[in-house]
């Protein structure tokens, strides 16, 4: 049973109660509301019983009051009749209105109230007319039709009465019949009710009971599973070459593996609910501050995802530093909220040794290939101011000598600019500094003058008036010395090198293309290009240039692109460098 069945079964319980009250509530009301009916029957039953009573009262009073003044002649005797009038029509409509309340029909009250009519105007208001005028009035054939009529009346206002009590006890026998009904009805509905809902919820909350147990028993072998998991987790973690911890969202350690214990110099014990930077201590690689990113909070878990860093680890020693790569991954729950993080490093001191090994290689590589250069550079000038000196000493004519210092002093200043120009291969920054490429890449493109007219080889370049991004000056002459050199030493003579910038998308960017009219490069060669000791000059080459150029531009948070082309018509190589306005760290 999943959940949507336990829950459907358990509504299914609930329900079913709350819908046999709501039928027992239902007889209820249907009963009540019967019996409610009766009772207004019984009520209008007994009003009826008074008007009718009432009047009949009244009907006697009259009759009475008209043979008092018949006898005596006094008109006191003569004001229970005048004053029963007015009482008389109301009685008369009361009745109507109670009748017409019980559906029965109002003829009887308008008969007798038309033969009280009668009897007024034919015989009482004739007989006080005679009485009033002295006349004789106690003719007994009179008597006889007064005492006749009124009888009359008094016996249909008594027939009315024994009606509205006839409907009266049969209005209060239905009640008790209603009274009864509802009792029994309600005992044999809560009975059969409670039987169904008995039997009905047994079966459902055995249903229940048995997925309980199931589910019981799912859980322990969950949690056996769950159990061995965290153990081979352990175990994986523990045999990973990386250091590992594992902290909470408020920064504090959890775990650590065997590597990271090692190379914090703290156990498992020791580390567990410490703050993190107390357990892995970093410094800035260059500035040796503090590095406090690494208190993890849940606003900073976007920036750190996945990112790599480089930190120096102080040692609880206080004196040895070991240099890390590490990375911080979040760890969120069920609803996506950050639950903590992560951190996976690694010691990289020697990789970082050997890296700083190679570049230094490569460097002398680079001056190497620049010093035959450089020293016939120099030396060309150099050989004409010697000469130009020599004619100077012959005390040629002062506008001739004024020319010949001219050009001597031309001469030293192309040996300057070629001298500052080696002399900034090797200006290490520390930190990043504003570099304008145009004087860099024409700075590098003096250098190669010699070379370029030796290999026959033109230079087209499409440079930007001025270009200034932040980096390493040293390191950027480094990278576009090594592809100007690879890409004059695949031209044909006679061929055209073209140099070219552009704005890159980055809006204070630049995007540098150096392209030759070389065979173009294969897939197979493509392919390894960027590898470390992979070069297509055999013993001339060190396999490091386009390896190292890349890194440096990485570490400007820039890219190196290649565009080939191997067709008879149209063949060569551009390599696009893009290098960034963003200020590298």
């Amino acid at each position: 049973m999943n959940l949507s069945q336990l829950n459907r079964t358990l509504l299914q319980v609930l329900l079913l109660p709350v819908a046999a009250l709501l039928i027992i509530a239902a007889v209820f009301v249907w009963q009540i509301v019967s019996a409610v009916h009766t009772v207004e029957r019984i009520q209008h039953a007994d009003r009826n019983i008074s008007y009718s009573v009432a009047i009949m009262l009244h009907l006697t009073e009259q009759e009475t009051a008209l043979r008092g003044y018949q006898i005596t002649g006094n008109e006191i005797f003569l004001q229970p009749y005048t004053f029963a009038e007015q009482p008389l029509q109301r009685g008369f409509a009361a009745l109507r209105t109670g009748l017409s309340a019980l559906h029965e029909s109002t003829q009887i009250v308008d008969r007798i109230n038309a033969d009280n009519q009668a009897y007024r105007k034919e015989i009482a208001e004739p007989l006080i007319a005679a009485v009033r005028a002295g006349e004789y009035t106690s003719d007994p054939g009179l008597n006889l039709r007064e005492k006749a009529r009124m009888d009359y009346l008094v016996r249909e206002t008594r027939t009315l009465t024994l009606s509205q009590r006839d409907v009266r006890d049969q209005a209060v026998a239905d009640f008790h019949t209603t009274v009864r009904h509802t009792i029994e009805a309600s005992i044999g509905l809560a009975i059969a009710i409670g039987l169904m809902v008995g039997v009905f919820s047994r079966g459902q909350l055995r249903a229940v009971s048995t997925a309980f147990q199931t589910a019981v028993e799912a859980l322990r072998r969950n949690a056996l599973e769950a159990s061995d998991s965290e153990q081979r987790l352990r175990t994986v973690l523990t045999s990973i070459a990386d250091g590992v911890i594992v902290c909470d969202r408020d920064g504090r350690v959890e775990m650590l593996n065997t590597v990271a214990q090692e190379l914090t110099g703290y156990s498992q014990a020791q580390s567990l609910r410490r703050p993190l930077d107390e357990i892995l201590p970093l410094l800035h690689e260059e500035t040796k501050a503090p590095v406090s990113s690494l208190n993890i909070t849940a606003h900073e878990y976007g920036s750190f995802a996945g990112s790599l860093s480089y930190a120096l680890l102080r040692k609880q020693d206080e004196l040895t530093k070991t240099l890390l790569e590490y990375s911080v991954s979040p760890i969120f729950d069920n609803h996506h909220r950050p639950a903590g993080a992560v951190i996976v490093f690694r010691d990289i001191t020697e990789q970082r040794q050997t890296q700083h090994a190679l570049l230094a290689s490569e460097k002398l590589a680079v001056a190497g290939r620049l010093a035959a250069t450089i020293a016939h550079e120099i030396h060309n000038p150099l050989d004409a101011v010697i000469n130009l000196l020599y004619l100077l000493r012959n005390n040629p004519a002062p506008e001739e000598q004024r020319e010949f210092l001219d050009m001597a002093s031309n001469e030293l200043d192309r040996v300057a600019q070629i001298s500052r120009a080696m002399l900034g291969m090797y200006r290490e920054s520390k930190i990043p500094v504003a570099v304008e490429m145009t004087s860099l890449l024409r700075s590098l493109l003096l250098l190669l003058d010699h070379h370029l007219e030796q290999a026959g080889v033109t230079v087209e370049t499409r440079l930007l008036p001025e270009a200034t991004i932040m980096g390493y000056p040293a390191e950027l002459r480094q990278v576009f010395t090594n592809l100007l050199t690879n890409a004059l030493d695949v031209s044909p003579r006679g061929s055209k090198l073209i140099v070219s910038m552009d704005a890159s998308s980055d809006p204070e960017g630049v995007m540098i293309t150096v392209e030759d009219s070389g065979p173009g490069i294969p897939a197979e060669v493509l392919a390894h290009l960027f590898q470390p000791f992979f070069t297509t000059k055999g013993e001339q080459g060190t396999g490091l240039g386009l390896w190292v150029s890349r890194g440096i531009v990485e570490k400007h948070r820039g890219h190196v692109d290649i565009e080939t082309s191997m067709e008879k018509d149209q063949h060569g190589t551009k390599l696009i460098v893009t290098l960034p306005a963003a200020r590298t760290s």
